[in-house]
């Protein structure tokens, strides 16, 4: 929660930002952090370079959580999470779960109780469809490639 906190907080906007108000604050923060704005030699140089990063890992972290973005994963999301649990593991809020068709998502917000609960759940696909996945906002983090 700290890390979206952050990102929203740097680009000025609320929760329920579109991904069009977004991609403008981006674009904006860019072109006044963009390190060829500076001199050689600049002592601002080193710390537009590291802003620029910062602006480009916040933008792409706001569009992976916007609403417009999970409205339109929605379908394969829901295939994902039926697919069941294959793994999770859980660190400072953030619970990261790996499902059985290979994706990962992370949710924001999970306190250690209802980590623990899941934890100590005798079905744990059961209890995340009831009280992780419709209560905390969520991203698509990585998957697993495929060989054949």
């Amino acid at each position: 929660m700290k890390r979206i906190t952050e990102y929203r907080k740097l680009f000025e906007v609320d929760k329920d930002v579109d991904l069009k108000t977004l991609k403008k604050q981006y674009r904006s923060l860019a072109k006044e952090w963009h390190p060829d704005k500076f001199q050689a030699g600049d002592p601002l140089v080193e710390e537009a370079e590291a802003k620029t990063r910062k602006i480009t890992d916040g933008y792409h972290f706001l569009v992976s959580i916007a609403p417009e973005t999970r409205e339109a994963n929605k379908e394969v999301y829901n295939e994902t999470i039926n697919s069941g649990v294959a793994d999770f593991q859980w660190n400072n809020l953030v619970l990261e779960i790996t499902f059985a068709d290979g994706s990962t998502y992370e949710y924001f917000g999970v306190t250690k109780p209802v980590y623990i609960k899941m934890i100590n759940s005798d079905k744990v696909s059961r209890f995340a469809k009831r009280n992780i996945f419709p209560k905390y906002i969520y991203r698509k983090s990585k998957r697993i490639v495929e060989t054949a």
